[in-house]
């Protein structure tokens, strides 16, 4: 007879998609973020590349805690669904009930899941979460130039090029445009969360 699964061995999972999942970020995880984060390789097309000691992850960590429960953010692990392998961390940002705005952020930390439409999956479910579930009209993000990755994916995604900063940012010798991008909820149709999210049928 197998024995019963403790309740910790599974992560708590909010949303589920085809290839990846998304649950709350998780204090047990802190070592791998702290691995994510010094990945010059992730860091490349997210900040610029220097060591963080795990007492700063940590201390970001509380930060970002603190963060959701005042509703400023909403910030998930990503998971590979098949294997609930944690891979990476997604967000949206300086969330403005007000202005119904907010941006995005994504890290794959584990090479071997990029490039493989992890990414492009988790920005599509953070785009349907901001729009369906707790109806904001505009999500935006900022990238790189040189990341073409990047940009291929957010475009897949729904995202869509509206500004640049030109040569505004440094990486090997040469300096890259910064590339604004955003998606409008009009311009988006729900993948997965308007199952959900639907009224009760009234009872006969």
């Amino acid at each position: 007879m197998n024995s019963p699964q403790k309740v910790n061995d599974a992560p708590v999972i909010n949303i589920v998609g085809e290839k990846v999942a998304l649950g709350p970020i998780r204090r047990e995880l802190i070592p791998l973020y702290h691995r994510w984060i010094n990945d010059f390789a992730v860091l490349r097309t997210l900040y610029i590349p220097r060591p963080s000691t795990m007492e700063e992850i940590e201390a970001y960590f509380e930060k970002d805690v603190e963060q959701e429960k005042v509703r400023h953010a909403a910030l998930f692990t990503v998971y590979d669904r098949a294997t609930m392998t944690p891979i990476g961390r997604t967000e949206l940002d300086n969330i403005n009930y007000r202005d119904r705005s907010a941006g995005f952020g994504i890290e794959i930390g584990e090479a071997e899941y990029r490039g493989r439409g992890y990414g492009t999956e988790t920005t599509r479910l953070m785009l349907d979460y901001a729009f369906t579930v707790i109806g904001l009209h505009s999500v935006n993000l900022e990238t790189w130039e040189y990341n073409l990755a990047g940009q291929h994916a957010y475009k897949k995604a729904g995202f869509k090029e509206y500004g640049r900063r030109r040569q505004a940012k440094f990486m090997r010798g040469q300096l890259w445009d910064i590339i604004h991008m955003d998606c409008l909820a009009s311009e988006f149709v729900s993948p997965i969360l308007h199952k959900i999210m639907v009224p009760d049928e009234p009872r006969t």
